[in-house]
């Protein structure tokens, strides 16, 4: 603060503190020509649907939960004049398929930016997997080029932004933990979760999360989550009465077509989880661990069992007060 308020410091040095700042921080990396972030996985405490309405959509209730599993974008300024998009996976739509893409289409046309834009996508986070990867990388497009460009437009500009491109895009952009309301983009935010070890495991099927509404029966649901309850015990940091009552009203479906699904449920709870559950419309299956040693041997437990290599151990991601 002292060094930034210098008047004898010059713009440029001032910038440059800043960006270190920037990647001691906030982990990203930034200067005038590109800037680096993380695009984080999320999976929901509790999902549940309240009614069907009248446009074919449901209206939901979910507690939604950041986690450290993240892909990486590199967003450069390019003398092109037109977005370009690259990826570590040689099957995935680099064109206007892609989210990414038409977000970063979407801000160039919108805010008259003249250069071109370069985007290099590294994808960590298993795809069509109920964890929102596609959301958070189309956020994290619109973050960074909002920061790269420098056009100040505001969090709640850009979530309202996001809603265009995804219901997930706008809590993607707030993270951390917080109520999801409506088909998901009404965001409250709530207390931060209590720390701990979080296992994901996605068994090698891909499930479409519209099939899955599609088939959605309510009157076939007979268990809904106690969302004000676990609001509380997330207040509390009782992490163990959250697991307890954890429900996911898609496991309804999900789970009746892919019974391997509750099969790693139940392993993740013999091999030491606190609780489990599917995230999202599935297939991906977390459990919470209060032990890294656990969850390790819960991971390669999985692994061997259900010979599958999408299986991450990592943390929850929750925003630091005034961040």
């Amino acid at each position: 603060r002292d060094v930034l308020g210098s008047r004898g410091l010059g713009d440029v040095y001032k910038r440059q503190i800043i960006d270190i700042i920037n990647v001691n921080v906030f982990g990203r990396y930034r200067c005038m020509d590109d800037i680096k972030l993380r695009a984080r996985a999320k999976i929901n405490i509790t999902l549940d649907a309240i009614r069907k309405m009248e446009n074919g959509y449901h209206e939901l209730e979910m507690i939604m939960q950041t986690v450290n599993l993240c892909d990486n974008l590199h967003i450069k300024k390019t003398d092109t004049g037109k977005v370009e998009l690259k990826s570590n996976l040689v099957w995935l739509p680099c064109d206007s398929r892609n989210l990414v893409y038409r977000a970063a289409e979407y801000m160039r046309e919108t805010y008259n930016i003249k250069e071109g834009i370069e985007i290099e996508l590294v994808k960590n986070i298993p795809v069509a997997a109920g964890l929102a990867g596609g959301s958070s990388d189309c956020a994290a497009t619109l973050v960074g080029i909002n920061n790269l460009f420098r056009l100040n437009i505001s969090q709640e500009e850009l979530m309202k932004i996001g809603k265009s491109f995804g219901a997930d895009v706008p809590y993607c952009i707030l993270r951390g933990t917080a109520l999801a309301e409506g088909i998901g983009e009404k965001l409250t935010v709530l207390p931060n979760f209590p720390n701990c070890y979080v296992l994901l495991a996605k068994p090698p099927i891909s499930v479409s999360t519209a099939s899955v509404f599609g088939a959605l029966d309510l009157k076939k649901v007979n268990k809904h989550p106690d969302t004000k309850a676990i609001i509380d015990c997330i207040e509390k940091g009782d992490l163990q009465t959250v697991s307890d009552n954890m429900v996911n009203v898609l496991e309804t479906v999900t789970c009746e077509k892919y019974p391997v699904i509750e099969q790693i449920k139940k392993a993740m709870i013999d091999n030491g989880a606190i609780g489990s559950m599917m995230s999202g419309s599935g297939p991906t299956v977390f459990g919470f661990f209060s032990e890294y040693k656990e969850g390790l041997h819960a991971l390669k437990f999985i692994k061997n069992k259900f010979r599958t290599k999408e299986v991450y151990l990592t943390t929850v991601f929750n925003i630091r007060q005034g961040e």
